[in-house]
C-alpha cells in the first residue's frame, strides 16, 4: 500500500456544443421557421386568400394586429418563393449565434419594422410579407461587424453585401407594389439590434 496520497482528479472542463451541433440546430430552426410560413400560405390559399387582408394597415387601429401577423403572411406563392432562399440563408446565419440571439434580433426587427410601416405607410394599403425579416436580418449581419470590429463578422458582412447588396435598393420608395416602408424599417430594426447586442456579439 502506497504511502502517497491519492492523486486528485484534474479540473473538469465542460465543453460547449460542437460546431456541428450549432450548424445542425441553426439549420433545423431555419427550415422549421420557413416551413411554418409555407403551411400558413397553404392554409391561406385553401381558404380563398382570406389572410391577405390581415397585414399591416397603416394608420388604422384595426391594422395594428397586422404588426404581429404581417411577416407570417404573403401575397401568393410567388411572393413566398421569392423570400424563401434569403430567409433560409440569413436566418441560418443569425441562428449560428444561438436561438436566443435569433429570437432577440427577430423580435426587434419585427416590432420596429411593423410599427414603422404602420406609422409611415400609405393609408388604404395593406403590407405583408417576411421581407421585413429578410431586410432586418441582412442589416443586422452587415452592421454587426461594424459595431464589434471582429474580423470574422466583418468578412461575413462583406460577403453578404456582395451577394445581397442589390436588395438594399428595396428600402427606397418608388417601386409599385413593394412595401419600401417594411423594408426600410425592418432594416432599421436590424441595425438597432446590432447596436444593442454589440457587447454580446464581441464575445467568441
Amino acid at each position: 500500500m502506497s504511502g502517497w496520497p491519492p492523486a486528485s482528479p484534474g479540473p473538469y472542463v465542460e465543453r460547449g456544443p460542437s460546431r456541428f451541433d450549432a450548424w445542425w440546430r441553426a439549420g433545423a430552426w431555419s427550415l422549421g421557421f420557413v416551413a411554418v410560413l409555407w403551411l400558413i400560405e397553404l392554409f391561406d390559399a385553401a381558404t380563398g386568400n382570406r389572410l391577405d387582408v390581415e397585414g399591416i394597415r397603416p394608420g388604422s387601429s384595426d391594422g395594428l394586429a397586422g404588426i404581429l401577423l404581417a411577416p407570417l403572411l404573403h401575397a401568393g406563392w410567388g411572393h413566398l418563393v421569392a423570400n424563401t432562399v434569403p430567409l433560409l440563408v440569413l436566418g441560418f446565419l443569425v441562428l449560428l449565434s444561438g436561438v436566443g440571439r435569433w429570437a432577440i434580433v427577430t423580435t426587434v426587427v419585427w416590432i420596429v419594422g411593423g410599427l414603422g410601416t404602420w406609422f409611415f405607410g400609405a393609408p388604404g394599403t395593406v403590407h405583408l410579407g417576411a421581407s421585413i425579416l429578410v431586410f432586418g436580418w441582412l442589416l443586422y449581419l452587415l452592421a454587426r461587424g461594424f459595431f464589434t470590429r471582429r474580423p470574422g463578422q466583418i468578412a461575413l458582412g462583406v460577403l453578404l453585401f456582395i451577394l445581397y447588396g442589390g436588395m438594399l435598393w428595396g428600402v427606397l420608395p418608388g417601386q409599385p407594389g413593394i412595401s419600401w416602408q417594411g423594408h426600410f424599417f425592418g432594416a432599421l430594426g436590424g441595425v438597432i439590434a446590432a447596436w444593442g447586442l454589440r457587447y454580446e456579439d464581441r464575445r467568441p
